[in-house]
């Protein structure tokens, strides 16, 4: 008898499999946007919209800064009368602080003293920072002819004018963002609601820690990880979590698990059961009861990774190997959710590194493997992988910085050559 063979994960390429790009491609092209439909927006106090995004161009109401100061602290004079040699004699005839302007004119060998953020006086548009300046007593002081006339001071206006669109629909509202806005008097702006996303882990081995903390596991059993690292995968993209708990391998409990969730979320996102082996029914109950785009991609980790629609929700179907969890929610499901709601920048940002080590890739499909990523004594950027690249590894996740990412024609790579990198945090 003669064993015939099925496509598999651990085959070096399948030309049955879905590219990478094709499967963003497909994502992408069937995606609802929460900013497309103003029904879908709410407006929020100013401190309650960290990480939401922004439904609607803000155009500044004012100048930013609103009128012309300094931006040191020294004393303010009229730039056309300093000394053109030597140094000059000045009276200082007041003082102007932040918050406190200085009332009067200066006439031409008058100076006022002032204070950083303090409204320029008028017939004055320099400042000479009080290390440069020789105080002969508390109103008589000497300048030099090296001041450069205009320095030291901010224009009203240099910032922000009014009428000026200063942030975009579609933007992320980091901490940034929040004090533009704070700077422009805006304390309640439109941004798209909270996604809501529903999810669950599939398999009769699974034991769920608030359950099982602290017992010990059966013969085959183990602790349920993934639903912790979907809850903070997601937890930092501010989307309303639905947390369904463990399906087990049962076409009827996951069938009323698709169902539930499918009607109460804009997203379903399960983890397991997407292969072919007979207990994995996540895939089978999606094509009986919704639309499903693609569930095999050209990829590693991640082969088994199942897109498609139940109703009006989206559904993503995750591998169940932890690391391939992580993969595939970076690379798919996480610039997915950005762009549902409307946000103008969803991929990750790439570098160019140099490898140090000896990576083992196969031709026909993308690799992601881990990571460290350094900038080494010359400041070269390079990159180590972390070891062995089961998909199993969760530990290597710990160690790793970034994903080292391998396109489909790309061989084994040798030590010195480069590669693309993704760094996993930003400095924002």
């Amino acid at each position: 008898m003669t064993i015939e063979k099925q496509p598999s994960c651990e085959d070096p390429s399948d030309p049955d499999l879905l590219p990478v790009a094709e499967a963003l491609a497909r994502i992408e092209g069937v995606l609802p946007s929460l900013l497309d439909d103003v029904n879908q927006h709410e407006v929020l106090a100013l401190q309650r919209c960290l990480g939401r995004v922004l439904a609607e161009d803000i155009t500044s109401p004012i100048d930013v800064p609103s009128y012309t100061n300094s931006a040191m602290d020294g004393y303010a004079v009229a730039g056309a009368n300093l000394p053109s040699s030597g140094e000059k004699d000045y009276q200082v005839i007041g003082t102007a602080w932040a918050g406190r302007p200085f009332n009067g004119g200066t006439s031409e060998s008058e100076a006022v003293r002032i204070m950083t953020g303090a409204m320029m006086p008028d017939g004055t548009d320099t400042v000479v920072i009080q290390e440069h300046v020789a105080v002969v007593s508390e109103t008589q002081v000497l300048i030099g002819s090296d001041t450069v006339a205009g320095k030291n001071v901010r224009q009203a206006g240099e910032d922000v004018q009014a009428g000026q669109v200063v942030l975009h629909k579609g933007e992320w509202l980091g901490p940034a963002q929040l004090g533009q806005l704070a700077s422009l008097g805006v304390d309640r702006v439109a941004v798209t609601r909270q996604l809501k996303v529903a999810y669950f882990t599939t398999g009769d081995e699974l034991k769920s820690l608030d359950q099982h903390a602290g017992k010990t596991l059966g013969p085959g059993e183990l602790f349920d990880s993934n639903r912790y690292t979907l809850f903070g995968m997601l937890s930092r993209l501010g989307v309303e979590i639905q947390d369904l708990g463990i399906v087990r391998d049962n076409p009827e409990d996951t069938r009323e698990a698709f169902k539930k969730a499918a009607a109460s979320a804009d997203v379903v996102i399960t983890s397991g059961g997407v292969s072919a082996g007979e207990a994995d029914y996540v895939t089978r109950i999606i094509h009986e009861i919704g639309d499903v785009a693609f569930w095999k991609l050209a990829m590693r980790p991640g082969r088994p990774l199942a897109f498609g629609k139940i109703g009006d929700a989206v559904f993503f179907g995750l591998p169940g190997n932890p690391v391939a969890v992580m993969v595939t929610f970076y690379e798919f499901v996480q610039p997915a959710l950005r762009s549902m709601m409307g946000a103008s920048l969803v991929q990750a940002t790439t570098l160019t590194a140099q490898c140090q080590s000896p990576l083992r890739k196969s031709p026909g499909r993308t690799e992601y493997q881990r990571g460290i990523m350094e900038i080494d004594s010359s400041g070269q950027v390079i990159v180590n992988t972390t070891g062995k690249q089961g998909a199993g590894r969760l530990s290597s996740m710990c160690v790793a910085n970034c994903m080292i990412v391998l396109p489909p024609g790309q061989d084994s790579i040798e030590p010195g050559e480069m590669v693309e990198v993704q760094p996993f945090f930003g400095l924002v």
